[in-house]
């Protein structure tokens, strides 16, 4: 969700910074800008639309500059307009602004700009804040990191900010509270990215910038951070692991397809180390170094959004099968408001891809007010939620560019089955066979996915047979029935048909009001102890002339014959049936979705990383 890029060094920052949006429109945008300086010069060049728009409209502009920002806009506050695309000025334009984020009460601090004469051309909340600082600066005749400090403290909301002041070509001030922001460092230059993406080109070595803090970035001078409240602080340098070849589609021609054929590479990244069949162990650092607070666990509550909610239904049905512990699944966005009851003795899972979701950080940080163990489990190494929980967990699973998530589910999953084996096996509720048994299924799962991705084709077969579909219901029961949320969720995200999952028992208590010949019905029925109920459930459907397309396990004929269309995939213990079942459904919303024309990378009005309410 917006995506930040910044430059200072003896290069031409231009084509940099161009590149650097290009890496970015994975996060999803509606508008995208540019400003550069020059001679003190300040030049702002912005656009509606995509950031090939912005190339197109600065061809014939004055480009030149060795230190510059630039944005793309994910609408908040105002339409996606020119005017409302970053980078905003300051009322005398000496001063530029790109911002992720929202600030709360922008209203209130406009009222008050307003009163001292600042007109404000476009909606945003972001033009209030560089009008706020330009304020700053010239009350109380001050220099810019100084005016950015004393503007931050008057804000209330979410930023990653940087600012440019022409006055002073050879500095670019930056902060941020509660949405990232990363400094890389390389020789005689620095880069700013709201994530990694738009540095690892140029430099491996990097400082995430930490809650409330303002990072001033001077040409030929070492990086020097203070917090808001006024404290120096001393930057942390880290090597990045991503690799440039990790963002590009290697041949494939989308993202989402090249991370869906990666889950076999990436669940074995994902248990790597962890997962050991000649040892008969299963090991993860995050579990064994606080292995008392998890056996003396009276519950678990899991908070996540979208995709990740899904993978923690999964998780929820894995730990209290194993563990015997209860497990509650918040979405965090409701948790965060309604007052939840939180003990001490309570552990909350909090899981994100991007380990940036807004409305997750925030459910961390009110389970830690009440003194919860908080555990995570997320994807990008440095991000927020491994920084803000106790400890924790990486799915290892590389870079994840298309905005409807694949594999990063895929490896959520695995983490939490890997932990409710763990904390089973230490509690004595699960069996040491059964322990052993699921140890040698992990290890089979990448190769059992191999097999299924090789349906890709009849898949793509199938799709085309279903884009006529204006609605599509998915089921499932037991461990199939979030993998029914994530299909249709997927469904939706890139293809705009509307979906909807269930539990399979559930539709006779209204969506079978729905079935008919031009319903789709996608129906999960791998083998389980649900499997008769299921297949009843298929029977129901065929009764009133529904289609239906039954995800099964090799080897059923059953379903098969009341199936319009069956895809089969490997048997496996029913807990980790989700890893396989959900493949097709990846592969048939993406082909869906190509079929149509639709944007499959970028879909409309959706971003990548949610860094705002």
């Amino acid at each position: 969700m917006c995506g930040i890029v910044g430059y200072i060094g003896n290069r031409q920052a231009y084509p940099i910074l161009m590149k650097g949006l290009h890496r970015l429109e994975y996060r999803g945008y509606d508008s995208a800008g540019i400003a550069l300086i020059d001679n003190k010069h300040l030049k702002v060049y912005k656009t509606k639309g995509k950031v090939d728009e912005l190339e197109q409209f600065a061809q014939q502009k004055d480009t030149i500059g060795t230190i510059g920002i630039a944005h793309t806009r994910w609408a908040t506050h105002g339409e996606p307009t020119q005017n409302n695309a970053h980078p905003h000025y300051s009322q005398s334009e000496e001063i530029a602004i790109i911002h992720n984020g929202i600030i709360e009460n922008y209203a209130v601090l406009k009222e008050g700009l307003m009163k001292e004469g600042y007109i404000f051309q476009s909606e945003t909340d972001t033009e209030v804040l560089v009008q706020l600082i330009e304020y700053m600066k010239k009350t109380n005749d001050t220099d810019l990191p100084t005016a950015v400090q004393l503007a931050l403290g008057q804000v209330v909301g979410a930023y990653a900010i940087a600012v440019l002041d022409k006055h002073n070509p050879d500095l670019i001030v930056a902060a941020r509270k509660g949405s990232p922001l990363v400094v890389g460092i390389g020789e005689e230059e620095y880069f700013i990215g709201s994530d990694a993406t738009p540095i690892i080109e140029y430099t491996n070595r990097v400082t995430y910038i930490g809650e409330e803090e303002i990072v001033t970035i001077k040409r030929n001078e070492p990086l020097k951070i203070k917090t808001i409240g006024n404290i120096d602080k001393t930057p942390q340098i880290q090597q990045l692991e991503l690799t440039l070849s990790q963002l590009e589609k290697g041949g494939y021609p989308h993202f989402m397809l090249k991370e869906i054929f990666e889950q076999p590479h990436s669940l074995g990244d994902c248990m790597r180390g962890r997962v050991n069949v000649d040892k008969d162990n299963i090991t993860l650092a995050g579990f064994i170094d606080n292995k008392d607070k998890f056996l003396n666990a009276k519950r678990i509550i899991i908070t996540a959004c979208g995709t990740s909610w899904h993978a923690a239904q999964i998780g929820m049905y894995a730990i209290e099968e194993y563990a015997r512990i209860p497990v509650e699944v918040e979405y965090s966005s409701e948790f965060r408001y309604r007052k939840p009851v939180i003990h001490q003795d309570d552990i909350v899972i909090a899981i994100s891809q991007s380990g940036e979701t807004a409305d997750t950080l925030a459910a961390v940080e009110l389970a830690k007010q009440h003194g919860a163990f908080i555990f995570g489990i997320c994807n990008v190494v440095g991000s927020s939620i491994p920084r803000n929980t106790h400890s924790g967990c990486y799915t290892h699973v590389g870079p994840e560019i298309g905005v409807a998530s694949t594999k990063a589910f895929t490896a959520q999953v695995t983490v939490l089955t890997m932990l409710a084996v763990l904390i089973g096996k230490e509690n004595g509720t699960l069996s040491h066979d059964e322990y052993l048994k699921l140890i040698r299924e992990l290890s089979l799962i990448p190769d059992k996915v191999g097999d299924v991705l090789k349906k890709n084709d009849q898949i793509a077969e199938l799709a085309k047979t279903f884009t006529y579909a204006s609605n599509c219901i998915y089921l499932g029961r037991g461990y199939n029935f979030p993998v029914a949320l994530e299909g249709a969720l997927k469904l939706k995200e890139i293809s705009y048909i509307h979906a909807e999952g269930y539990p399979a028992a559930e539709m006779k208590h209204g969506p079978i009001a729905l079935i008919s010949h031009e319903m789709p019905v996608i129906a999960i029925a791998t083998q389980s102890e649900t499997y008769e109920k299921v297949l009843s459930n298929i029977q129901e459907i065929k009764a009133r002339k529904g289609r239906i397309i039954s995800i099964v396990t090799e080897g059923d004929v059953v379903i098969k014959n009341l199936s319009s269309h069956t895809i089969e995939v490997p048997g496996t213990m029913p807990c980790l049936a989700p890893l396989l079942s959900v493949i097709p459904l990846q592969l048939l919303a993406y082909h869906i979705a190509v079929v149509k024309g639709c944007d499959v990378d970028q879909p409309r009005n959706l971003a990548k990383s949610v860094t705002v309410e």
